[in-house]
């Protein structure tokens, strides 16, 4: 699937539908849990998606609508490498790269991080080593859509025609990136503002678009909240420096707060530990058992809802029983 829109999908047969040589087909998806990258079957008339076939791979999050709050919504599938995109010329965000990376993490796919607009600043290493703290192993690479600089190192990773996924907020510049990866304006794109250097929301549906040569990417409007799913292993993974230290206190059952031979603790008096990141890892830890009592919730109330179709209506009884 190359397009999502709400209630259709657009799919292409092949590389000339999704490259737009040919019309591509649109099917009607009320109903249907898809995604942009999906595998899809399409009904025997060809008007609706039919079924969706298992995903190697999903970009999910909580979806972020009010009373939506224990529903899932995958933002691409089948993806190989996911790049977090992130700006220069902007603060870095290092409580936002960890919600990306346990989200990443838990995606199945290798995550990236890119740090863009190398051309808006004379030294990008700071705020490189800003992220590359948080990131933990992940590689953070600088990138300009202007320019070109660090492209190529992008594309490079598409080899093996796998596919890529570009996620961010409004105005990192993934449409540019895209655009000079591409070699053609495929994403519209939009001037930041002058006072914060932040874009306006210029992609306003996920799309799937073939790159020259080999190689998939999908660009995804700017996602303004980066709210957890159930998670796997991601927050383990995104915090791993954190639980390696958890290891080592004295108490199993250590909550890390004035308990002696707390390793946490002394990593931080040490200055070894951000204590902003144990506060992040605590309230992620607690923001996903919050959204498992909400899921639970919904599922017996549906069970609830479910029983009650099933009951028996009790016919009226006219007369004494025995």
């Amino acid at each position: 699937m190359t397009r999502l829109d709400r209630g259709w999908s657009t799919a292409a047969r092949s590389l000339a539908e999704a490259s737009g040589l040919e019309e591509p087909v649109r099917l009607r998806n009320i109903g249907a849990d898809v995604a942009v990258g999906d595998w899809i079957v399409p009904s025997d008339d060809g008007e609706r998606v039919e079924h969706v076939l298992e995903r190697t791979s999903a970009f999910t999050r909580r979806a972020s609508f009010d009373g939506m709050r224990a529903v899932s919504h995958t933002l691409a599938a089948n993806i190989d490498v996911v790049f977090l995109v992130h700006a220069l010329g902007m603060q870095p965000s290092p409580r936002r790269l960890e919600r990306e990376l346990v989200l990443a993490f838990d995606s199945g796919a290798e995550p990236m991080v890119v740090l863009t607009k190398t051309d808006l600043v004379d030294d990008a290493e700071p705020a490189r080593e800003a992220l590359a703290a948080v990131a933990l192993g992940v590689p953070v690479l600088l990138a300009s859509g202007v320019t070109g600089e660090g492209v190529e190192a992008l594309r490079d990773e598409a080899v093996g025609n796998r596919t890529l996924a570009f996620l961010g907020s409004s105005g990192v510049g993934k449409s540019t990136l895209i655009n000079a990866l591409v070699g053609d304006a495929v994403q519209a794109t939009s001037e930041v503002r002058e006072g914060d250097q932040r874009g306006r929301h210029t992609t306003v549906a996920a799309s799937l678009v073939p790159m020259p040569g080999e190689g998939w990417m999908v660009d995804t409007p700017g996602v303004r909240a980066v709210s957890l799913w159930l998670s796997g292993d991601g927050i383990e993974r995104a915090f791993a420096d954190v639980f390696e230290l958890m290891d080592g206190c004295r108490f199993r059952d250590c909550k890390h707060d004035r308990e002696p031979g707390c390793a946490v603790r002394q990593a931080i008096a040490d200055g070894e530990l951000d204590p902003v990141r144990l506060t992040a890892l605590e309230s992620l830890i607690i923001e996903e058992s919050a959204l498992e009592d909400e899921q639970r919730a919904r599922e017996k109330a549906g069970d609830r809802r479910a029983k009650d179709r099933r009951r028996p209506e009790v016919a009226e009884f006219d007369g004494m029983r025995d």
